[in-house]
């Protein structure tokens, strides 16, 4: 029997080698119970994977050669769409752990730990929340095709952690909150309040997320004594494949603690 890790950067690692995705998720929030309840009390160091462990399915594809998604479409509508958002959230405990280990011997504080533990947590739940909800449409995680952009992110940020903190819930999980209210709107459109619940659950915790990546942002770049809005326009120019795209959910980014004039002024490119 293997015994359980005794600092956070080992439970940390042993999450992302983790290859089922159940599992994964499951290994996800008992290590966050461990942490919270002090069963698991040090940092400690330890080496991050190239990769996360992943299951052999679903088959990853380009990005462009996954198939688009439409609610409106049936019962196939919207069993896409909750396969594309549970791929995404499986991304999301592997990106929240990875934070985690990659950066353990940064010198931060414990509060930052506290923080992503309760996001991998959290995105453990939003991934078993989508999986329960896909297997009641008779379908499981990986039955249909997947891209792997959001881990690209990780790679191309993997070095700098204002990067990684620009990047991953600065854009990624920021444009989740942009798009997210329209896709529980046409769920609700089509009496499907099942998995409309389970989105808006989602996005209250997304709200969550980009504030406390907003939080450890401005820390970093007190660190640096660098000025957090320019850094991040330098760091999105030069990490982020693509363009932000608008609309923008002001409010739900306001709620986050993300102002404004920071990522309009970067889409006019001023």
């Amino acid at each position: 029997m293997t015994s359980p890790p005794t600092n956070l950067a080992d439970a940390a690692r042993a999450v992302l080698l983790t290859s089922d995705a159940a599992a994964k998720a499951r290994k996800s929030r008992d290590t966050a119970v461990l942490w919270s309840d002090g069963a698991i009390t040090t940092i400690g160091v330890a080496a991050p994977p190239d990769r996360p462990g992943r299951p052999a399915r679903p088959e990853l594809l380009a990005p462009q050669d996954v198939p688009r998604r439409k609610i409106n479409r049936g019962t196939a509508g919207r069993i896409a769409l909750l396969h594309a958002l549970s791929h995404i959230e499986l991304n999301a405990v592997d990106l929240a752990w990875d934070i985690i280990l990659r950066f353990a011997d940064a010198d931060l504080p414990r509060a930052f730990f506290d923080d992503w533990v309760q996001v991998a947590a959290e995105e453990a739940q939003h991934f078993m929340l989508l999986s329960d909800r896909l297997t009641e449409f008779g379908v499981a995680y990986g039955d249909l095709p997947a891209h792997d952009g959001l881990w690209d992110a990780a790679t191309e940020t993997r070095h700098d952690l204002a990067a990684r903190l620009a990047i991953v819930p600065l854009v990624l999980e920021a444009r989740g909150l942009d798009v997210t209210p329209m896709m529980i709107d046409k769920l609700r459109g089509v009496d499907d309040d099942i998995s409309a619940d389970i989105l808006e659950t989602i996005y209250r915790d997304e709200i969550g997320h980009v504030r406390i990546g907003k939080r450890w942002f401005v820390f970093e770049c007190a660190r640096r004594t660098q000025e957090p809005e320019s850094l991040w326009r330098e760091l999105v120019s030069r990490h982020f494949r693509g363009e932000l795209k608008p609309p923008f959910n002001i409010d739900a980014r306001n709620q986050a603690e993300f102002p404004e004039g920071w990522y309009t002024n970067l889409m006019a490119g001023e």
